[in-house]
């Protein structure tokens, strides 16, 4: 029995494991959303609180300022939406069916 065979499942990487930093820039992850951010240039006060909170650091800001969110990265959990302190919030949960082709 070669020492691969030996090793049998112990060769398989453990999950949830980061095998090297940086890797969740390469893993498009925004295919698992349910519910998709949609960000209001207009209602936004830029406090960039939804860049401080978002898991992901899907929330793109640009020149100190809020731009979008990249859909590439973005799970759709709503944190920004919940922490937006704007009123009326400046992100609005929608149901990614509503984007559907």
């Amino acid at each position: 029995m070669s020492s691969s065979e030996k090793e049998g499942w112990r060769k398989i990487p453990r999950g949830c494991s980061i095998l090297r930093p940086g890797n969740s820039e390469v893993n498009e992850t925004g295919t698992w959303r349910t519910y998709r951010p949609i960000h209001s240039q207009d209602k936004c006060i830029q406090c960039l609180q939804c860049w401080i909170v978002c898991p992901d650091d899907a929330i793109v800001v640009e020149d100190e300022k809020v731009v979008g969110v990249d859909l590439y990265h973005c799970k759709g959990c709503g944190i920004c939406a919940v922490q937006c302190p704007a009123k009326p919030k400046a992100f609005e949960m929608k149901l990614e069916t509503e984007f559907a082709e």
